[in-house]
């Protein structure tokens, strides 16, 4: 390999690191509230803002809109999504039949002990009292993923993950109260402890009821 390609590789690297640190900004910042829904994102004063190229936000803003937080309008423009009743719903129903049907599997596992570990430390972190908000958010995420992953089935998880920015768009959307009361380790635990007994019916009732009062609790906060 040439110098010269050595030195464009680093570029590349350190280019592709910026966007990055852009996209969490941004997804940060909707998640938080900075943002709020509804909120017209301008492309040349954001880009103006954070000290990039419009380029580079127009990644950061395609790969958002992706995950479901950013919306376009007729004309292109594009603002910060806002969720209706109605999407919670769809919403909760759907993760709520793949996290099903993941659960399912993981209860049938075996040798449990690896995945409720790592659902013990990841509980642990979703109740530190000192992270953000948004770092709130994704270690509620993150916990159910832990035993979708374990259930081992790439294109559940895939699945999963594509509608995890919709998934955020709902939790968020009712504000972070509602978000909160939703995301407590006591509502967390008793899906440890179904995996741990392996009890996979017991599992995916407990489930169907903490997706149903999620969504109540969100359609609610919206609604009122």
């Amino acid at each position: 390999m040439s110098a010269s390609n050595g030195i464009g590789s680093l570029g590349t690297v350190e280019l592709r690191t910026r966007r990055e640190m852009i996209l969490d900004r941004l997804r940060d910042a909707v998640i938080e509230g900075t943002l709020p829904p509804g909120t017209h994102l301008g492309e040349v004063e954001l880009s103006e803002s954070l000290g990039v190229s419009r380029g580079t936000l127009r990644e950061a803003f395609r790969h958002l809109q992706q995950e479901g937080l950013l919306v376009a309008d007729s004309r292109g423009r594009l603002s910060v999504r806002v969720v209706s009743p109605e999407e919670v719903e769809d919403i909760f129903q759907v993760r709520g039949s793949l996290e099903s049907l993941g659960i399912g599997m993981t209860c049938a596992l075996p040798d449990r002990t690896k995945v409720v570990a790592d659902l013990e430390s990841a509980l642990a972190r979703l109740d530190r009292p000192d992270i953000t908000f948004a770092q709130r958010v994704q270690a509620d995420l993150d916990f159910h993923e832990i035993f979708l992953t374990a259930a081992g089935n790439p294109t559940l998880v895939a699945t999963w993950r594509w509608i995890s920015g919709f998934v955020r768009a709902s939790i968020i959307a009712a504000g972070p109260d509602t978000a909160l009361d939703n995301m407590t380790v006591e509502r967390h635990r008793p899906i440890i402890m179904h995996i741990r007994n392996g009890d996979p019916v017991a599992a995916r009732a407990y489930l169907d009821e903490h997706m149903s009062s999620a969504a109540a609790r969100v359609i609610e906060g919206l609604r009122r």
